[in-house]
């Protein structure tokens, strides 16, 4: 064989090996018994270390060495393999299964501590994984900013200077947009009355196949964090449910649809390889986000969805349609970032984004934390944090190690705004299919555009190519929203 046939067999066994890895970490957030969790840390960190020795085997280096591309698609292979090589050499393998041992402990910690909104009993576990992850930020920044090499894990070429200018100029226009909001006087209220659990998990399943996920390769589960694990012909999601609010469970669903469906789309020819997964977390925010808002949220599709949940409840949830398109589009602060409206939503992020970066830098420790976020949520939101699950324990991130993570929830609706843009452009009877519940003209531009390319460009060219060209940038997101929520508060 080839260095590159060789190279492309190896890399094949260890994307198998990760897959495993991942359905542990479902298993572990959706099924595994709770007593189960040390022995589960320890069988990650096992898993680790296999991982971590494949993919800084020196044979890599010569594989890569020795390889000629001949098209775009060797070419991405050997671009993914080669950064992926690079960075986990410059990581210890003590240091890499430490991390998957602790955070597989930390996961389960935080979930308690959330259930008893008790900070201190998370407190210690969360200084260990802050302690291990700048370790590795460390040395992989090799004297730079080791928050920017964590970045790079969840959005290849970004940096925390350029994210933090984007927001910049962002936070502008949405304080601005959210001011006129609350100064209108009108005021959309949520729905209302108790909405059977069977039944909320049914309409889920249909409202998740209208968006094109492919149950034959998936399932939908219940976790306390709502999200999409796997790739290829595996792709698991998962949402939780309130007998209270049903639109938790159902745009929920319909974020981690997005998410699966990007996954499941992918080009069959790229399975278990490098190029076999979304370009970029931003990326792939993208299309949860855009099927999330800009198709689940728009006044066509509510239309639709309410006969469904009269179908499905045995009566109304609201009067009318409008009625139901105003509550799923209410504007108003709350604490849980999952479940804010599209304005506050990016400011959720910028504030996380800022925390973090402090708690890497070594700036913010810790035991202060809880104090941090809760001023700067009063700062940003004109509200007093009443609990810490409305506070610093409602996100699973930070328990897991993904510092990084956070503003690409911020990328990936930026990216949306300009799919969204271009996909009417080209799809003029996008309203009426919409409202139809038909979202498959949606759903196939995507698949077409983006999502059957996987990892096979680097995220900005990707989002460009599928925009006729045009480079991503934050106009079209803040240009829908102010249109959008000019019509909804007739300011």
């Amino acid at each position: 064989m080839s260095a590159l046939q060789e190279l492309l067999a190896f890399q094949r066994e260890t994307e198998a090996l990760a897959q495993i890895a991942g359905r542990l970490d479902w298993d572990r957030e959706t099924m595994m018994p709770r007593g189960a969790a040390p022995q589960r840390a320890e069988e990650a960190a096992a898993l680790e270390g296999v991982l971590h020795a494949r993919r800084t085997d020196p044979r890599l280096g010569d594989w890569l060495a020795g390889a000629t591309a001949r098209d775009e698609v060797e070419a991405a292979h050997l671009r993914l393999i080669g950064r992926a090589y690079a960075r986990n050499r410059k990581v210890p393998a003590a240091l890499a299964q430490e991390i998957a041992r602790t955070t597989s402990l930390a996961q389960g910690i935080w979930a308690e501590a959330r259930a008893r909104d008790d900070v201190a009993h998370f407190l210690p576990v969360l200084t260990q994984v802050i302690g291990l992850r700048r370790e590795e930020g460390e040395a992989l920044a090799a004297g730079g900013s080791a928050y920017d090499a964590l970045l790079e894990d969840y959005e290849p070429g970004a940096t925390a200077e350029g994210i933090a200018a984007l927001f910049a100029r962002m936070r502008v226009r949405l304080v601005a947009l959210r001011a006129a909001i609350l100064g209108s006087g009108r005021y959309h209220p949520a729905l209302e009355g108790r909405f059977e659990a069977k039944a909320q998990l049914a309409l889920a399943q249909e409202v998740a196949g209208a968006f094109g996920y492919d149950f034959g390769r998936g399932r939908l589960d219940l976790a306390v964090h709502p999200f999409s694990s796997g790739s290829g012909l595996d792709v698991r999601i998962t949402t939780r449910v309130s007998e209270t609010d049903p639109l938790n469970c159902l745009y929920s669903t319909i974020h981690e649809t997005g998410h699966a469906a990007y996954e499941q789309n992918i080009d069959r020819a790229y399975l278990l390889s490098a190029i076999g997964r979304g370009a970029s977390m931003g990326v792939h925010e993208s299309q949860s986000r855009i099927y999330e808002n800009q198709l689940g949220r728009s006044r066509p599709f509510a239309g639709w969805l309410h006969a469904r949940m009269k179908a499905h409840f045995g009566a109304p949830a609201a009067r009318d349609a409008d009625a139901l398109y105003a509550a799923i589009n209410g504007v108003q602060p709350g604490f849980i970032r999952t479940e804010a409206d599209e304005v506050h939503y990016n400011l959720h992020i910028m504030m996380r984004f800022d925390l973090e970066r402090a708690l890497i830098a070594g700036n913010l420790v810790p035991a202060d934390l809880e104090a941090a976020w809760n001023d700067r949520f009063a700062a940003d939101f004109g509200v007093a944090v009443d609990r810490p699950s409305h506070g610093m324990l409602q996100d699973v991130h930070w328990s897991l190690g993904l510092f990084g993570y956070f503003p690409t929830y911020s990328l990936g609706n930026v990216y949306a705004g300009c799919l969204h843009e271009a996909m009417q452009a080209e799809l003029p009877d996008l309203d009426a299919r919409l409202a139809e519940g038909h979202l498959a003209p949606a759903t196939d531009w995507l698949r077409q555009r983006l999502q059957c390319h996987g990892g096979l460009r680097e995220p900005a060219r990707l989002i460009a190519d599928a925009c006729a060209g045009r480079a991503p940038d934050e106009g079209p997101l803040l240009d829908y929203l102010e249109a959008k929520y000019a019509d909804l508060y007739a300011l």
